[in-house]
Parts: structure tokens; sequence; C-alpha cells
């Protein structure tokens, strides 16, 4: 039996890949046109992550799942809490970086992360687990 086109499995994927890439190259645009008219770079984020907020929650607040949370424990607490300082030292060294360069090389260098994912999986010997069988 042959599978319908569907627009959830075939088109929708894409269209998501492609409206991040350029939300990515706005923002680094933005950030770049921002900073050399005097704005602090840390200024820039804040306010990047108050957007981010006040978009993701009232999402979270008005969607409901039927399944059971579990309890926050202090693990869930630090490991959130660890990754949010990686993902903001990260986003305040790239847009350091921008301030040297242009966003069109920070946005080159960002379509390689899956590249050195791969790499890094081979290094380490992950290889088995990403392997496409036939």
């Amino acid at each position: 039996m042959r599978r319908r086109w569907s627009f959830y499995m075939d088109f929708l994927p894409v269209v998501v890949i492609i409206s991040f890439e350029c939300v990515d190259m706005a923002l680094l645009t933005l950030f770049k046109a921002a900073t050399l008219q005097g704005m602090n770079n840390h200024v820039f984020i804040a306010y990047a992550y108050v957007v981010g907020t006040s978009v993701l929650l009232p999402v979270t607040l008005f969607t409901r799942r039927a399944r059971v949370v579990p309890p926050l424990s202090f693990s869930i607490i630090w490991k959130s809490v660890l990754l949010g300082a990686i993902g903001c030292g990260s986003q305040i060294l790239g847009y350091i970086g921008i301030n040297y360069s242009s966003p069109t090389l920070s946005s080159a260098i960002a379509n390689l992360v899956p590249a050195f994912t791969f790499m890094l999986a081979v290094t380490f010997r992950f290889d088995d687990y990403i392997r496409i069988t036939e």
C-alpha cells in the first residue's frame, strides 16, 4: 500500500527549518546593527530572553497534557539551571564573536554544528548508534 502525502510529515519540517534559518539570520543582523549603534551585548541578550519568555510562557500555560508530570526534584532544577547557564554563556560568546566578524560568518558556522556533532560521535565511538541501517 502506498503512503499518502502528509503535510505534517513531509512539508512542515522543511518549512520549520527554513523559517528558523531566516529568523536566526535576522536576529544576527539585528544584533550587529544594535551593537554598532552602541547597545551592550548583555542588554541585547536580556531583551532576547524576555521576548523568548513572553512567547513561550503562554504556550506552556495554555497547553495541557493528559499524563502526570513528575515532581520537581533538586536534580531536575540543577540540570535546568546548568543547561540555562551553558546556553546563556554560549550566546554571550557567540555575540562577542559577531562583533569581530559578520553575521553571515556566524550563520555559516552554526550550520556546521551537525558535522561537528557527527565527528565527535565518531571520535568517542558512538557511531554504532548513528549508523544508518539498510
